[in-house]
């Protein structure tokens, strides 16, 4: 719950942030729900945009064999980054940077993709800060004017204590036509997810059609010896 000038704001299930006079304090939550969807851009010093990202973010932390989770809440987040030709940054912080989202844009040629993903939060009552990185992907790469899109859940691990689950997911630095993504590219979780029951279904119709003609064939194979008798 955000209180601010004796005005309560009721924020989306699994987000619950409370604020004193010095500080904004994040606690986690026992149970998972969905996070809000934001949409965050940074513009460049020209003031196009470079980076467009719209995506849901729930923080997972472990903690002596209990779970908890946090999300984001978009209305607090503070967007902040630059871009440059080959390198981008976009940060997502709460106040009091009380948990952050960075994600680190790197340009190859013809393709783009996350080369550095850093995550922090620092909740109450543990008074401990969880933090990690994902460094060793090339994380949701595509062609340069292209956006990478995915609704099944990207769940990334940046230390044994803290995950990040973005779901759903749309992202694009770079090269971006005002405010609209470019032609969008599916992860693989939702190239599968589309194309596995179109397999199963033809593999069905194949069995029964192959079950149909062998009927058949034997029929007709009967009927001969019949005829020959």
């Amino acid at each position: 719950m955000v209180i601010t000038n004796s005005v309560r704001c009721l924020p989306s299930p699994g987000i619950s942030l409370q604020r004193n006079d010095s500080s904004v304090q994040l606690v986690l939550q026992p149970s998972e729900a969905s996070p809000p969807i934001g949409d965050y851009i940074l513009k460049s010093l020209n003031g196009n945009p470079c980076i467009k990202a719209t995506m849901g973010a729930e923080y997972i932390i472990t903690e002596q064999k209990k779970t908890w989770y946090f999300n984001l809440d978009p209305s607090r987040v503070r967007i902040s980054g630059y871009c440059d030709k080959e390198a981008a940054v976009l940060s997502l912080t709460l106040p009091d940077d009380a948990a952050g989202l960075q994600f680190t844009f790197k340009k190859e040629k013809s393709l783009f993709y996350v080369s550095n993903l850093t995550a922090h939060v620092s909740p109450v009552p543990v008074y401990k800060t969880y933090s990690g990185l994902v460094d060793h992907d090339k994380l949701f790469m595509v062609q340069v004017g292209q956006s990478f899109s995915c609704k099944s859940e990207s769940l990334l691990s940046t230390s044994s204590e803290l995950k990040i689950k973005l779901v759903p997911l749309q992202i694009q630095a770079f090269t971006q036509p005002s405010d609209h993504y470019g032609q969008a590219v599916e992860c693989w979780a939702d190239f599968n997810k589309r194309i596995i029951p179109i397999i199963l279904e033809a593999t069905v119709v194949g069995l029964i059609l192959i079950t149909v003609l062998t009927f058949l064939f034997i029929k007709d194979r009967r009927r001969q010896g019949y005829d020959r008798i």
